[in-house]
């Protein structure tokens, strides 16, 4: 009966070790505001990971698809493309996610994000070690045309579904 006991402990502190909070800090979350109509919108935050990780998953409740994405030129045309192998997170290196470079993008909205709201996000990071666990954050929505640096274009937000990924 004891050694049941001390291996149901060990198992249920295992357990929550491996569900713990990732080391990640998170900074300046906030998400585009959308207009009445508008299926898919944009996160942003400055991310800083203790070990190296790499975020595999993003979900959202607003929204029936969550993708991380990256914009960058080709050939004089921006271009949005998923990333397919998720984002890498090196130790202790700041990682931006920002308009015009890499984002969360969010689609087939549930409804409107107005500016004030706050929306949960749950990132699925990925150690070295292949061990996962997840980080959730709350990113309040910011006025369309708010935010830091160059914006994507308004029909890389609103024509997101004709991207070719």
């Amino acid at each position: 009966m004891k050694q049941l006991l001390i291996s149901t402990l060990l198992a249920v502190t295992a357990s929550a070790w491996a569900q713990a909070p990732a080391p990640v800090d998170v900074k300046d979350a906030w998400v585009r505001a959308t207009v009445a109509q508008q299926k898919s919108t944009g996160a942003y935050m400055q991310l800083t990971a203790e070990t190296d990780a790499r975020v595999v998953e993003v979900r959202s409740p607003i929204a029936g698809v969550v993708k991380i994405h990256e914009m960058a030129m080709d050939k004089d045309v921006m271009r949005m493309r998923e990333l397919n192998t998720g984002l890498a997170l090196p130790a202790g290196k700041l990682v931006e996610l920002k308009p015009g470079g890499h984002h969360v993008m969010m689609m087939d909205l549930k409804g409107q994000v107005k500016a004030g709201d706050v929306v949960p996000l749950t990132f699925v990071l990925e150690g070295k070690d292949g061990q996962r666990s997840t980080l959730e954050v709350k990113a309040t929505a910011r006025p369309l045309g708010a935010g830091a640096g160059a914006a994507p274009p308004a029909a890389a937000a609103e024509n997101h579904n004709q991207h070719k990924h």
